[in-house]
């Protein structure tokens, strides 16, 4: 693929006019024009310019061979402009995952049970064993809540980001024969609202392979999709027998209290409406009945919600400590160190000064 088309189709991917480019790369829109209808190459700074702006790297500008898709699911995709910019920092995270995995000798292939079927026959049933075998095979145990998201991102290789955008209830995902499986969550989401998130993005890079058609356009799922996936995410995070437990415990006279309520949702790190829902469709009730209840456990979550809203960062520990492992070897310039962590070249300093020691080790006697 030649370097005009690249630049035209990163322009456009990020969501930005010409004039966009040039104010933010110093480079006339006359010579943007000229480069994308390739009747001229930019220099090299120039060519750096633009690939810190579509937030790439120069070599992916000039490699002779076509880009492997780059898909990323929402499941409430934002408005246009500010979709595109998401996606390039999304993608951006995950490829910089990558490079310091390789650097740093320690790439770990994603282990996920992948699903396999028909979409057109993929039901609740599917999406519910599947549930099933992903908590067993995952060794999640009752409250899967609790441990998901580490054991994805330590033990399953997902590379999980955070990022703050409107509106607030998206998620995304993303598959890579580069990178692998990726997830993004809405760090402005309090925790049990990302838990579910999470477990319903799980879903699509489980069915991956089923549901992608391999495009290489940003898309949204179906909305037949999207309700397997909560499906899947249901049963995950509140299994059928322990949640029953649950409840029955707290039944009395036919009736749940909200306090009771609250205390399961706590248990099992969900939103009360999750829980409602759960209960809906296990012990059967009444759709009006169960809004309505979603509905009056809202006026009261001031009073009933009582748990520690944390404010997760933008990077996982994992790429954190790959990123500092990789400078202090010298695999890391201190500008490119600070563009992989976020952070200015002053900050970046503090690291610097931080050498690596040889006895930064535990001896371990053998066996």
């Amino acid at each position: 693929m030649p370097v005009s088309q690249r630049l035209r189709d990163e322009r456009k991917r990020n969501g930005l006019t010409l004039g966009e480019v040039a104010k933010r790369t110093g480079i006339g829109e006359s010579s943007l024009s000229e480069f994308e209808h390739g009747h001229r190459d930019p220099k090299l700074a120039q060519l750096q310019r633009l690939a810190e702006t579509y937030r790439r790297t120069i070599a992916y500008f000039l490699d002779d061979g076509g880009p492997a898709p780059e898909i990323v699911l929402w499941r409430q995709k934002p408005e246009p402009t500010v979709a595109a910019q998401i996606e390039a920092e999304f993608l951006q995270l995950s490829r910089q995952y990558h490079n310091l995995e390789v650097w740093c000798a320690e790439r770990r292939p994603c282990e996920l049970p992948a699903a396999a079927g028909d979409p057109a026959t993929f039901d609740y049933a599917n999406a519910e064993r599947l549930a099933y075998d992903v908590r067993a095979k995952l060794t999640l145990g009752d409250r899967p809540g609790q441990s998901l998201l580490p054991v994805l991102e330590e033990v399953c290789g997902v590379k999980l980001f955070h990022l703050s955008f409107e509106p607030p209830g998206t998620a995304a995902s993303s598959v890579s024969e580069t990178y692998g499986s990726a997830v993004l969550l809405n760090a402005r989401n309090v925790r049990w609202r990302r838990n579910f998130d999470l477990a319903h993005e799980l879903f699509h890079l489980l069915t991956w392979n089923v549901f992608r058609s391999g495009d290489g356009e940003g898309i949204v799922a179906s909305e037949r999709e999207e309700k397997l996936a909560t499906c899947f995410a249901s049963n995950l995070l509140m299994p059928a027998d322990v949640t029953r437990l649950a409840v029955n415990d707290a039944i009395k006279n036919d009736k749940i209290g909200f306090d009771d309520l609250f205390a399961i949702a706590r248990q099992f790190d969900v939103s009360v409406e999750a829980l409602l829902w759960r209960i809906h469709f296990l012990y059967r009730c009444d759709e009006v009945d169960t809004r309505k209840d979603i509905e009056r456990c809202k006026l009261f979550a001031a009073a009933w919600e009582d748990r520690e809203q944390d404010t997760p960062t933008e990077r996982p520990a994992r790429f954190v400590a790959l990123a500092i492992k990789a400078f202090r070897r010298g695999q890391l310039s201190q500008g490119r160190f600070a563009e992989y962590m976020g952070i200015s070249r002053r900050e970046a300093m503090k690291f610097a000064e931080q050498e690596a020691r040889q006895d930064e080790a535990v001896a371990i006697p053998s066996a």
